[in-house]
C-alpha cells in the first residue's frame, strides 16, 4: 500500500456522491450520523484489506434517493439494508452472480457504465442548479454555483497529475468549519437498533429494494469488476462480481442492524479514485480511517457541521468522474458494439436500467443465436 499525495488525492474523489445522500439521511431522515457514516467507513477497510487497490464505498443511490423523496423513517430503511444485505451475501457466497456475469458482453457492460456516467452529471447538475433542501442555508446563488462547479471540473480534468481533488476537498472543509464549526460537537451520535415488522419489511422490499436490485447487480458487481479489471489488469483478479457482493452485503446486514446508510461499491467511484491518483488500497484506509474518525470522534455535530460543505466542489468531483467513467467506452471497437453500448446506456438512464439489462441480452444473445443458425445453414447446404 502507498501513502503518498496521490494516493491521498485518490481517497477523497468520491466524496461527490457520499455526501450529499449522507447529509440528507441524516438532516431529513432523521438517521444518525454515527450509524450514517461506520458502515461505510468500515466497508473502506475491509475493501483495503481484501482487494488491495481502491475499490470504493458509496451509498445505495436509487435506494437512498427514494428514501429521501418518500422522507421514509429509520426503520424502513434499516428494513431495507438488511434484505440487500442477505441478498447480496446469497448471490456472493453461492458463486451465483459470477456465474450471471458470463452472460455479459463487453458492450453491455459499457452500457451500464455510460449510464453510470450520465447519472453523475445529472446529480453534479442538480447540485448547483437546485441545491438539495438539507444544504439551502449556505447554498450559493445558481450562477456562481455553476461557474465555480465548472471552474473545479476544468481544473479537476487538466491538473489531474496533481493532487487536485485533496486541494478541493480540504478548502472545502476549511469553508465548512467556517459556517458551520458552531455546531461541532465531540463524541458519537446516539444509536438505535432496529424494530422491525412485516408491514415494515413488505414497504422496504418494494419501495426501496427492488428499484435498487438491479443497479446493485449491474453496476456495484458486475461494471466495478469490469472497471478494475481496466485499470488494473491481472492485479484485479481477486475482484470478481461474487466477491463484491459479499463485501456489501456483509455491511448492509451491519447498517440494518444499527439503524445506518445501505452502502455498496461503484464502478464510477473506482473511477473517481484511479483519475485522482488512486492506485492501490491505501486509498480506501485513509478514506475508511477518516470516516471512522468522524462517525465516532465526532459524529453528534455532524448533522449541522455537514451541511456547509459547499455543493459546487461536491458537483465538481461528481461531474468529473461522470466524465471519465463515460470514457471507458473508448476501448469499444465493432459498431454493434457502441450500438448496444449506446442503447442500454441511454434507455438506463431515461427509463430503467433493469429495462436496459433484459433488452440489451435479448438483442444481444437473439442475434447470437440468429448468426449461429445461419452458419449452420450454410454449411449444411
Amino acid at each position: 500500500m502507498k501513502f503518498d499525495r496521490r494516493e491521498f488525492a485518490g481517497a477523497v474523489a468520491d466524496v461527490g456522491v457520499l455526501v450529499p445522500i449522507a447529509v440528507a439521511l441524516i438532516v431529513s431522515n432523521g438517521l444518525s450520523a454515527t450509524a450514517v457514516l461506520l458502515p461505510a467507513g468500515l466497508l473502506y477497510l475491509v475493501a483495503a484489506l481484501t482487494y488491495g487497490l481502491p475499490i470504493p464505498v458509496q451509498p445505495l443511490k436509487a435506494f437512498g434517493a427514494i428514501a429521501i423523496a418518500k422522507g421514509l423513517g429509520s426503520d424502513e430503511i434499516a428494513a431495507g439494508a438488511l434484505l440487500m444485505g442477505v441478498v447480496f451475501v446469497l448471490l456472493g457466497r453461492f458463486h451465483l452472480l459470477d456465474f450471471a456475469a458470463r452472460a455479459f458482453p463487453r458492450a453491455l457492460i459499457r452500457g451500464v457504465q455510460l449510464t453510470v456516467g450520465l447519472l453523475f452529471l445529472k446529480i453534479a447538475w442538480g447540485l448547483v442548479l437546485d441545491p438539495p433542501k438539507s444544504f439551502s442555508e449556505h447554498a450559493l446563488p445558481s450562477a456562481w454555483a455553476v461557474t465555480l462547479a465548472a471552474g473545479g471540473v476544468l481544473a479537476a480534468i487538466t491538473l489531474r497529475r496533481y493532487p487536485v481533488s485533496l486541494v478541493l476537498v480540504l478548502s472545502g472543509v476549511v469553508v465548512m468549519v467556517a459556517l458551520g464549526g458552531g455546531d461541532a460537537a465531540l463524541g458519537p451520535s446516539g444509536l438505535a437498533f432496529t424494530d422491525l415488522d412485516w408491514a415494515t419489511i413488505g414497504t422496504a422490499f418494494t419501495v426501496l429494494v427492488l428499484p435498487q436490485l438491479p443497479l446493485s447487480f449491474a453496476n456495484s458487481c458486475l461494471a466495478t469488476a469490469d472497471a478494475a479489471r481496466v485499470y488494473f489488469g491481472n492485479k484485479a483478479r481477486v475482484v470478481r462480481p461474487g466477491r463484491l457482493a459479499t463485501s456489501f452485503g456483509s455491511a448492509n446486514l451491519l447498517a440494518g442492524a444499527i439503524g445506518g446508510m445501505p452502502v455498496c461499491h461503484g464502478a464510477g467511484g473506482l473511477t473517481a479514485h484511479v483519475a485522482f491518483g488512486a492506485r492501490t488500497g491505501g486509498a480506501p484506509l485513509v478514506m475508511g480511517s477518516s470516516l471512522l474518525v468522524l462517525a465516532l470522534g465526532f459524529g453528534a455535530g455532524l448533522a449541522g457541521l455537514l451541511t456547509a460543505f459547499p455543493l459546487p466542489i461536491l458537483a465538481a468531483l461528481l461531474a468529473t468522474a461522470g466524465l471519465l467513467h463515460i470514457g471507458l467506452l473508448r476501448d469499444l471497437r465493432e459498431p454493434w458494439a457502441w450500438a448496444l453500448a449506446l442503447a442500454v446506456g441511454i434507455v438506463g438512464f431515461q427509463v430503467h436500467l433493469a429495462l436496459a439489462l433484459g433488452g440489451g441480452l435479448v438483442v444481444y444473445w437473439g442475434a447470437r443465436l440468429v448468426g449461429a443458425v445461419a452458419g449452420t445453414r450454410l454449411r449444411t447446404a
